[in-house]
């Protein structure tokens, strides 16, 4: 309770720069909360559409293994539909890469979608504080300006630290937000990993699959 009584004097004292730096906080939060929900989301997906595929494609059933990647909304789905749907036409493993590097193209923005607007919100934080800071020391030496001579050096102590408390404000948003974008980051990279080494796996189980269909030379 005692904490909660400091962090309002805390926020009452800043000033009114203290609103746009909340406002940021919260718009950060919430897309950190949707971004990491669907990341965490979208790595299970992907996780349960590849065991199927990958049972499908151990018994040679690649029109099963077509229709489960179709039929998903995943980015490891729309990536093996790719890489079957060049394998019925073109037998060459370079095309079928191609194929699914496209797939894997048109996954990475939904991925990467909002996570950098972290970082923006940021620093955005961070300078509305030194802004707020600077506005709150001019109106101060503007107001001792005026004030008793015995007075000036209280009064300016007392509004410089109030000024300051807007930059403190800042920072504090601009940290966490900096780690939740750098943790993100990780997550989003880790998928993107996890996706590149499916397509490499997928491309030698068509590799292995097209050798036992040639004729032994």
């Amino acid at each position: 309770m005692q904490l909660l009584n400091i962090a309002v004097s805390f926020f009452q004292e800043g000033g009114i720069f203290m609103y746009p730096i909340v406002l940021v906080l919260a718009i950060g939060l919430t897309i950190a909360i949707e971004r990491y929900l669907h990341l965490s989301a979208a790595s299970y997906a992907n996780q349960k559409v590849w065991r199927l595929s990958m049972d499908a494609l151990s018994r040679r059933d690649f029109k099963q293994a077509l229709g489960i990647s179709q039929q998903s909304n995943t980015a490891i789905g729309r990536i093996l539909a790719y890489g079957l749907e060049r394998s019925k036409s073109a037998g060459r493993r370079d095309d079928i890469e191609t194929a699914m590097e496209e797939g894997l193209m048109e996954a990475l923005p939904r991925l990467e979608r909002r996570t950098h607007y972290l970082a923006i919100f940021a620093n955005i934080s961070t300078l509305l504080g030194l802004l707020g800071t600077i506005i709150g020391l001019i109106q101060a030496f503007t107001a001792v300006a005026a004030a008793n001579p015995t007075e000036k050096a209280d009064m300016l102590s007392a509004s410089i630290s109030v000024a300051m408390n807007t930059t403190a404000f800042g920072l504090m948003v601009a940290i966490p937000l900096l780690l939740i974008h750098a943790l993100l980051q990780t997550k989003t990279t880790e998928l993107v990993d996890s996706l590149e080494m499916a397509t490499v796996k997928f491309l030698n189980i068509i590799g292995d699959a097209s050798a036992q269909r040639s004729p032994a030379t």
